[in-house]
């Protein structure tokens, strides 16, 4: 049987990881890298990508999305933006912010700077080895489940999945963005509350936050 691996010894295993992320450059992705802290945590948050203000702040969903994103956690569960920071391993799909479009919404990170960070999450997740996995958003989804399935499908539903070879529960979220109305309307409110509270009852959020 093999040995439990210590939180220090995954600790350390993550800060490699970090220091890798930190080091990568893709010529369409704008600013600097943003990760979170090594917490060696049984939850996977994964969310899209940095916006525009996450490299200057240094930590991912800095900015509205983010208010919105603790805003849900706290009333689900009980968590502040800090005590979840500190308990949960937050990653993105794509490291760095992908920049504007001509019309100045975000970019969709390209396939090419999908992969380039995929190679970071597969590496996140075998140290981890999770036992909940929320992904943030649809291209988030997407990368969690394999394919991109309409978020009415998903959102929701509680999921049992294998990610990057690992076996986890997973509770996927829409994106917070200010400006979704797909969170504001039916089907899209009354499903993500139905997924705050499958989140607010699962063994691991009780584990880490008291519940």
């Amino acid at each position: 049987m093999a040995r439990p691996v210590s939180r220090a010894a995954t600790v350390r295993v993550l800060e490699e990881i970090q220091r890798d992320i930190r080091a990568l450059r893709l010529p369409g992705l704008v600013g600097p890298p943003v990760h979170g802290p090594p917490v060696p945590s049984r939850i996977y948050l994964l969310g899209q990508a940095p916006g525009p203000h996450e490299g200057r702040l240094g930590r991912p969903f800095a900015w509205t999305a983010g208010k919105t994103l603790f805003r849900w956690f706290g009333e689900a569960f009980g968590a502040s933006e800090e005590e979840f920071r500190a308990r949960v391993y937050m990653a993105a799909v794509v490291r760095a912010f992908p920049g504007k479009t001509a019309s100045g919404g975000d970019r969709v990170p390209s396939a090419e700077e999908i992969l380039a960070s995929r190679g970071f999450i597969e590496r996140e997740v075998r140290a981890l080895r999770p036992r909940l996995v929320i992904p943030v958003g649809k291209l988030a989804i997407g990368e969690v489940l394999g394919e991109a399935p309409p978020l009415a499908g998903v959102v929701g539903r509680a999921l049992r999945g294998a990610f990057h070879g690992v076996a986890c529960d997973v509770v996927c979220l829409p994106h917070p963005s200010g400006a979704s109305t797909w969170t504001k309307t039916e089907p899209g409110r009354g499903l993500t509350r139905k997924a705050l509270r499958l989140l607010a009852r699962h063994p691991e959020i009780a584990r880490a936050f008291g519940g």
